[in-house]
């Protein structure tokens, strides 16, 4: 199925799902995780009018950024080590996986502009899974107030590989409660509005526990 009819068939998935949680639809952004497939492929989602896309690897985003001359907004969505900051930097707006300060010092001096992060959350409580412990999120947060390169506007997470319905949702909605808690304090450089959290399998339960920004790959771009 060609890109075009996938994500026209995502919006009436957000569309359904947001009028199940009283939600518009134009408070979620669907970024294009376009890690697995080709230049071409990341072309045709272009085409079809997606304009967020999100690569995990610095060569991807590379080679994907020059190919399609910037256009995107880009999202850098997996793992960053500090010392690939400043191949990626000038190239993204957002960065989603924002999880410890020797990363946020270098986005800090590597940065010409603001850049939008999202602080990485581990709800779950896997080792497989990266980011900081759910009791760690305020004071990481708190310790990120001189630093005039980051604005932190929410948080992410990567949910457990099931298909337990309530185990989903349970994730997403610890999320949503440390988001809330986050807000409470009221931060100018951490309004933290926006939750990350959902891919292929599961956006329609994120976004119905509070996602607004939903990353998905296989179900829009294919393997």
């Amino acid at each position: 199925m060609k890109v075009e009819k996938k994500f026209a068939l995502i919006k009436e998935n957000i569309e359904s799902a947001c009028k199940r949680a009283n939600r518009k639809p134009e408070d979620v952004t669907v970024v294009a995780v376009t890690k697995y497939v080709s230049t071409e492929r990341a072309i045709e989602a272009f085409n079809a009018g997606i304009e967020h896309f999100g690569e995990n690897r610095e060569e991807g985003l590379t080679s994907k950024w020059e190919i399609l001359e910037g256009r995107p907004i880009w999202h850098f969505i997996g793992t960053l080590q500090s010392r690939k900051v400043k191949n990626i930097i000038d190239k993204v707006t957002y960065i989603h996986s924002l999880d410890r300060l020797s990363l946020a010092k270098e986005i800090q001096r590597r940065a010409k502009t603001r850049i939008k992060c999202f602080v990485q959350v581990n709800v779950s409580g896997e080792d497989t899974k990266h980011g900081i412990n759910p009791d760690e999120v305020i004071p990481f947060i708190r310790q990120l107030d001189s630093y005039t390169n980051i604005q932190i506007v929410g948080l992410m997470t990567m949910a457990p590989n099931t298909s337990d319905e309530d185990a989903l949702r349970n994730c997403f909605r610890s999320l949503k409660e440390i988001q809330e808690e986050v807000k409470k304090i009221n931060l100018d450089y951490a309004p933290c509005n926006e939750l990350s959290m959902g891919m292929s399998n599961d956006y329609m339960i994120a976004i119905e526990e509070g996602a607004t920004f939903v990353r998905i790959g296989t179900a829009l771009v294919g393997e």
